[in-house]
């Protein structure tokens, strides 16, 4: 007499699957990942932190045991000036970004069309390509 024996094996290894799932999640976190606010927030944090550095010396200089007072005082600053700049530097930060993007592709045609220069001098076939390009404008 024959017996046969089914067994079922997985045919992908569950750990490869975990981890599958994890580079996907990782991939879409970067994904999501937006450089203009974070950008914007380190600027108006920079913004309220002097601010508040100003505030704290004023206070320093006219308290005299009122410290419970300037406490709220400068807490009443520090809110108001977050309330307040927000928006606009985040609006400048986006509005910034393609400028920035400008520049930076002006200034690698730039170093590009310095590098061809450089070669071009050392190369008179290069240099006759150049001129052919600009007779033919």
């Amino acid at each position: 007499m024959t017996a046969y024996a089914h067994t079922s094996y997985p045919r992908v290894h569950p750990g490869v699957q975990r981890f599958s799932k994890v580079a996907i999640s990782a991939k879409n976190l970067v994904a999501q990942f937006d450089v203009t606010r974070n950008i914007a927030l380190i600027l108006l944090s920079a913004i309220v932190s002097t601010v508040l550095v100003v505030v704290n010396q004023v206070i320093d200089t006219y308290t005299d045991g009122h410290m419970l007072a300037a406490w709220m005082f400068l807490w009443v600053v520090a809110f108001s000036t977050i309330a307040l700049l927000a928006t606009p530097i985040r609006e400048s930060v986006v509005s910034f970004g393609p400028a920035f993007l400008q520049w930076k592709m002006r200034r690698a045609e730039r170093a590009n069309d310095h590098k061809m220069w450089e070669v071009a001098l050392q190369d008179p076939r290069v240099m006759a390509e150049i001129q052919r390009a600009i007779s033919q404008q």
